[in-house]
């Protein structure tokens, strides 16, 4: 249950890859180069101190320093050591330079159960950031222990690196175990998912209920927004959701919706939630050549078109990249899998550029077969920018993309890199 959401991925992923390899051959995607350079290596989980794994994406302040999480690694200390560490904040200067802004570390002493944990484990999304510098994000584990501690928290991290927990998540009905980025109203109010939890039945998690979409605010007060019932409403939200200018908020669904083309408990949906907590399932894939196993979050547009990705099923097997229209008109704008050199199971949430480009990454496939960096044209062209190398460059990136002002692009991958623990890279035209 507790295995890290890239490991769980990762079998699957490489089961498709190899369907591919021997018989889903097709034309060649045209592959534009670009430069990429590593900013930071991570040095491991006992190596050194500076975290290992980052799963999650980058946020970029003003100065061009980077932001994200590792999922371990850092201080080894708590009930981490065996795994090298609870995991790490981090900053990554555009030189290349990285320090650790906070050390998760998950020990609480007898006298102080059943109150809070003193911080939380694991964060597997990025972070996201304020007006005045704050970070916040979410840990998939650690908080409360009438949860044993493994239900998830929601932290605040200042710029001077001092944290606290806004929230830890109590099981049922507020949900457990955020996997995904959160996102921000201009009333500093913080919206995320839980893959599990709430108060529905009819999942595939059976006791651990169907997930739900949270609101927490400043100061720390929790509101369930939606709990997920299982076929036809969703099941297991694992990706960040996305608000357009009415304050209605879209998202996915890993599973959960009408058909049963993936699994029993459905393939994957779209879904809207207006702001008084109406549920709407825009789209419910079928496991066909519209794709079916959803992980992440959507983009939107100034018209309110949504894009997102399905990690696995469409034309070849390697997922597809999709839009709705806000009319809710679904089409397939991609198909992953054609070949060895294009991408498989596209990984974290899509960016957009003025120009309507979409940029994302890929978490297998590629010339190395180690994951791509592409790109969709809005006439439907995909151009491979980069594929991954694994050592030292970097292998199978899970999270999005963050664009400069120059078009230069920034990411992670959770292993890879010189030391084989992950790396932070540049991608520049």
């Amino acid at each position: 249950m507790f295995q890290t959401h890239f490991l769980s991925k990762s079998i699957a992923l490489r089961l498709l890859l190899l369907a591919a390899v021997l018989g889903l051959l097709a034309a060649a995607t045209p592959v534009l180069a670009q430069t990429e350079t590593v900013l930071y290596s991570f040095c491991g989980k006992y190596l050194c101190a500076d975290g290992a794994n980052p799963s999650g994406g980058l946020t970029m302040d003003a100065y061009g320093n980077l932001y994200g999480t590792t999922a371990y690694g850092g201080k080894v200390g708590g009930v981490c050591g065996s795994n090298g560490g609870c995991g790490t904040v981090f900053k990554v200067t555009p030189d290349g330079t990285e320090s650790v802004l906070h050390d998760f570390y998950f020990q609480a002493p007898p006298s102080i159960r059943p109150k809070w944990v003193a911080d939380g484990v694991s964060p597997e999304a990025g972070v996201i950031m304020d007006e005045e510098g704050n970070l916040y994000g979410t840990t998939v584990v650690g908080g409360y222990f009438p949860c044993h501690g493994r239900c998830g928290t929601v932290f605040e991290v200042t710029p001077s690196g001092s944290e606290k927990v806004l929230y830890g998540f109590t099981y049922t009905p507020d949900g457990w175990y955020p996997l995904a980025d959160l996102i921000m109203d201009g009333r500093g109010n913080l919206y995320g998912t839980t893959a599990y939890g709430g108060n529905g039945t009819g999942c595939e998690n059976g006791d651990f209920q169907c997930g739900t979409v949270f609101k927490v605010t400043p100061n720390g007060t929790e509101t369930l927004l939606h709990s997920f019932t299982g076929p036809p409403d969703g099941d297991l939200p694992e990706g960040a959701l996305v608000m357009d200018a009415q304050g209605n908020l879209y998202g996915t669904t890993n599973q959960g919706g009408t058909s049963e083309g993936c699994s029993f408990f459905g393939c994957g949906t779209v879904f809207k939630l207006t702001p008084t907590g109406e549920e709407t399932v825009l789209y419910s894939f079928t496991g066909g050549t519209d794709g079916g196993t959803l992980y992440e979050g959507l983009a939107i547009d100034t018209q309110g078109n949504l894009y997102g990705t399905a990690a696995y099923y469409g034309a070849y097997g390697g997922g597809t990249l999709f839009k709705i229209t806000p009319s809710g008109a679904f089409s397939v704008l991609y198909s992953f899998g054609g070949y060895s050199g294009d991408g498989w199971s596209p990984g974290g949430p899509l960016i957009l550029d003025a120009q309507g480009n979409l940029y994302g990454t890929t978490t297998e496939g590629g010339t190395h077969f180690w994951g791509t960096v592409f790109k969709l044209a809005p006439d439907g062209t995909e151009t491979v920018l980069y594929s991954f190398n694994g050592q030292p460059d970097g292998e199978n990136p899970l999270a999005g993309l963050v664009m400069d002002a120059q078009h230069n692009l920034y990411g992670t991958t959770p292993s890879g890199g010189a030391y084989g623990f992950g790396a932070v890279f540049k991608l520049t035209p």
